[in-house]
């Protein structure tokens, strides 16, 4: 370090925890963070202000008016221009810390560019908002050897786990193979809704909404475990699932027990990877694609009463579900197919079925 970067980290250096040399190896580390959403932006923020001296950022998206209440990287000038959230998030890390190195990447991270563009760093980030897309991190994690924070949140509560892929319990052992095991301290409130995702596993943010400060205190453990990973404190992480509700105060910490048949980290089945669980995707008629969803069963019931409030002209009846958002005209089936209208493109179509249908 110069003595610039001692004078500007100097706080951070008298941390007994990171020190000077812990500084100066977060100055030469690097990671990689899928989304650039409200997650990402709180611990990109957190981590190029900490002192990282690399970040790759993918998002597929654009900033919005609404994404203002909790996306910290954003201001009013970039919604207004419709910038691609990866860009304006470079622009704003590159203005808070010109010596980082921040690339910027606007992408949809698919299974056919998974592996190119997540190779080449030590640790995985994710800012992600659906859990086909932390499924195929996962599965990629492990294919290339690479530990990663998972992390979301949805409402007032959040969760967060970091993961080592052959030695820790991995995202398909903790969703797909139910494998939590007590609290850990029995002073902890435990939540009914916090196991191991965010209250209403089918809820996104654009459904039941979101706290700024859930986020945020999610997107603060995640950074501060990147960090301890980053400078070689390993002996330092928390080793557990994190789980807090901002608006109740409950909150536990879990150990995870990594499943002896888990389909990915045991049996290396990366069905994610390999585009075997990715919903099938048509172009459907005119300015239409189609997604199929593979497996999934939809209560539209209940999808009325999430989408009542945040859609515009939503109708139902037993065999099909219809709404609006924007310009966009949807109609979802029960077996979890749905058309949408206004696009010919498959990343709004998928990304739509993110926000407003869920995982």
């Amino acid at each position: 370090m110069d003595a610039q970067q001692k004078d500007r980290f100097s706080r951070q250096i008298l941390f007994a925890g990171i020190g000077e040399q812990g500084q100066e190896r977060l100055l030469a580390s690097s990671a990689v963070l899928v989304g650039c959403g409200a997650m990402g932006t709180a611990v990109a923020n957190l981590l190029v202000r900490a002192g990282l001296g690399s970040l790759r950022l993918i998002d597929r998206d654009f900033v919005e008016p609404s994404n203002l209440q909790r996306q910290t990287l954003y201001e009013e000038t970039d919604a207004r221009d419709n910038l691609p959230k990866a860009v304006a998030a470079e622009r704003r890390l590159r203005a808070i810390d010109s010596g980082a190195r921040v690339e910027g990447i606007v992408a949809d991270l698919t299974p056919e560019n998974a592996r190119e563009i997540l190779s080449g760093f030590p640790l995985i980030l994710d800012g992600t908002d659906n859990f086909e897309t932390r499924l195929l991190i996962n599965d990629a994690a492990i294919a290339l050897g690479i530990p990663w924070i998972y992390a979301a949140a949805v409402g007032s509560a959040g969760v967060t786990m970091t993961i080592f892929p052959g030695e820790t319990a991995c995202l398909a052992c903790l969703l797909e193979s139910g494998g939590e095991s007590q609290p850990q301290s029995s002073r902890e409130a435990v939540p009914e809704s916090a196991n191991g995702v965010p209250p209403g596993a089918d809820e996104t943010c654009d459904t039941a909404g979101v706290l700024g400060a859930a986020v945020n205190v999610i997107a603060s453990i995640e950074a501060t475990e990147a960090v301890k990973i980053l400078i070689g404190r390993r002996d330092m992480l928390l080793g557990k699932l994190i789980s807090f509700d901002v608006w109740s105060g409950d909150f536990r910490s879990i150990r995870v027990a990594r499943q002896p048949e888990c389909r990915a980290c045991v049996r290396s089945d990366l069905r994610y990877l390999e585009g075997e669980a990715q919903p099938h995707i048509t172009m459907c008629g005119r300015d239409s694609v189609q997604i199929h969803e593979r497996g999934r069963r939809l209560d539209l019931a209940e999808l009325d009463r999430r989408l009542a409030s945040v859609a515009a002209d939503v109708r139902s009846n037993d065999f099909l579900l219809r709404f609006r958002v924007n310009s966009y005209y949807v109609t979802v089936f029960p077996d979890g197919r749905a058309i949408f209208k206004g696009t010919r493109d498959p990343a709004v179509a998928r990304s739509l079925y993110a926000r407003y249908i869920g995982a």
